[in-house]
């Protein structure tokens, strides 16, 4: 442990204490931080029997899910799910201030998620899938401190150490047990909560505003474009108004294929094609990984061509722009071509207005397969004039800056909490310096 950080220990604390890189001022110079182990603070309570499927909505029970504690660092009333508990099923109903934590998960970095509940909920109890700790009265620390406090570096890097398994990653009691974490003053916790709790609330409210351009975009696309079997959509530009009828054309009037390959290894910067749009692979996948070693005979995708993955598992197929600057290559499962006697942004856009039409045509089983002969085949409705394509693409176009624009401020608010985190809260290194 790094001397800056050592305190003196009295006769009733042995355990050593740390002090974070950053207090609020009020605390600065006060006393550290003081190790606690889970197991000594309160005790664990055993929980449902596993709910699945056709249990949910049945009852009169509320059931806190594996999801409702992996996903949310306080338990969502709102997204809890109803079930019927039985005589001699039930075990221990759940209180304001206990702690959720999911006990196995496919990966050792999952395992040991946790949630805190902060309200009274009658008649609520916990999926067995999962471990119930309550703490001690005396002993609780602040249930906002708390969970934001399981959620931090250090715990979840001694969760992670612990996990054990090879296809399936298990904590056992023992390891939730002996967990270590540090806690501040009364006051202090309630410092730390309330910071953290403000700086929620503004991703939260940022998080709406995304969703309510997305979800305004879609109900403008559902009036700009016509819907099956129409010839006219809802809403068209007033200099349109008067252009006359769209008319269902081929798609293969609209497209040309483009067979460039790569011809030595690296030749271009490797893409992906994503549902986000095109990529670049290193930025797409964690620590550069690049997924395919050997790009030699990869679709060549030029600056302003458009690709997709041509295989699905839901019959979704997401077309993209290449708007990078670039020339880039893709698997040769993502067709290339480029738009003719059109614009990119509009058949994006009807492409994805009409998704349900386009994924009729996809052939196969469990993997369905649009291939660009059959994309071509596919029967789309078309203004009469490029213009008003054009038209319809520059408003879209400017909605789509907006919501990355304000996308981009979410992420800035995710990365300011997750910095406050580190720093507010002893890091891993401190403790084991």
């Amino acid at each position: 442990m790094s001397s800056k950080n050592k305190t003196t220990a009295t006769k009733d604390e042995a355990a050593p204490a740390l002090v974070p890189k950053l207090r609020f001022p009020a605390f600065r110079g006060t006393e550290g931080w003081k190790e606690k182990r889970l197991g000594n603070e309160g005790e664990f309570l055993s929980s449902l029997t596993g709910k699945v499927g056709g249990d949910f909505d049945v009852g009169e029970a509320r059931f806190v899910t594996y999801m409702n504690v992996f996903s949310n660092t306080f338990v969502d009333p709102k997204a809890l799910r109803l079930v019927d508990v039985k005589e001699g099923e039930n075990q221990n109903a759940v209180a304001s201030g206990d702690v959720f934590f999911t006990i196995s998960s496919e990966t050792p970095e999952e395992v040991g998620m946790s949630s805190v509940l902060l309200e009274d909920l009658e008649n609520c109890y916990l999926n067995s899938f999962c471990a119930l700790f309550r703490f001690s009265k005396s002993k609780r620390p602040n249930p906002v401190f708390t969970g934001y406090l399981l959620r931090q570096p250090l715990v979840r890097d001694y969760f992670t150490k612990k996990a054990q398994g090879s296809t399936r990653f298990n904590l056992s009691k023992d390891a939730f047990r002996s967990l270590p974490f540090f806690v501040p003053s009364p006051a202090e916790q309630q410092k730390i909560a309330e910071c953290l709790s403000s700086v929620d609330d503004l991703m939260a409210a940022q998080a709406r505003k995304v969703d309510a351009l997305k979800t305004h975009k879609k109900g403008l696309m559902q009036q700009l474009f016509p819907r099956e079997g129409e010839t006219q959509p809802r809403l068209r530009f007033p200099e349109f108004q008067n252009a006359g009828e769209w008319e269902e054309r081929l798609l293969e009037s609209f497209i040309a294929e483009f067979r460039g390959k790569s011809t030595i290894q690296d030749e271009y910067e490797v893409m992906t094609s994503a549902r986000s749009g095109l990529v670049r692979q290193r930025d797409y996948y964690d620590n550069d990984r690049i997924t395919e070693r050997d790009n030699i005979g990869f679709n060549v995708i030029p600056p302003n061509y458009m690709t997709y993955r041509s295989r699905s598992d839901d019959r979704q197929f997401y077309f993209n722009e290449n708007n990078l600057g670039i020339t880039g290559i893709v698997s040769v499962y993502y067709p290339v071509f480029r738009v003719i006697n059109g614009s990119n942004k509009f058949l994006i856009e009807l492409l994805a207005a009409f998704s349900r039409v386009v994924g009729k045509y996809s052939v196969g089983t469990s993997q369905t397969v649009l291939s660009l002969n059959q994309l071509g085949r596919i029967r789309l409705p078309f203004p009469p004039t490029e213009k008003e394509q054009q038209r319809i693409a520059s408003c879209l176009s400017s909605l789509d800056a907006l919501i990355t624009l304000e996308t981009q401020k979410l992420e800035a608010l995710k990365t300011h909490k997750k910095g406050l985190m580190q720093q507010l809260f002893p890091s891993p290194e401190e403790v084991e310096a």
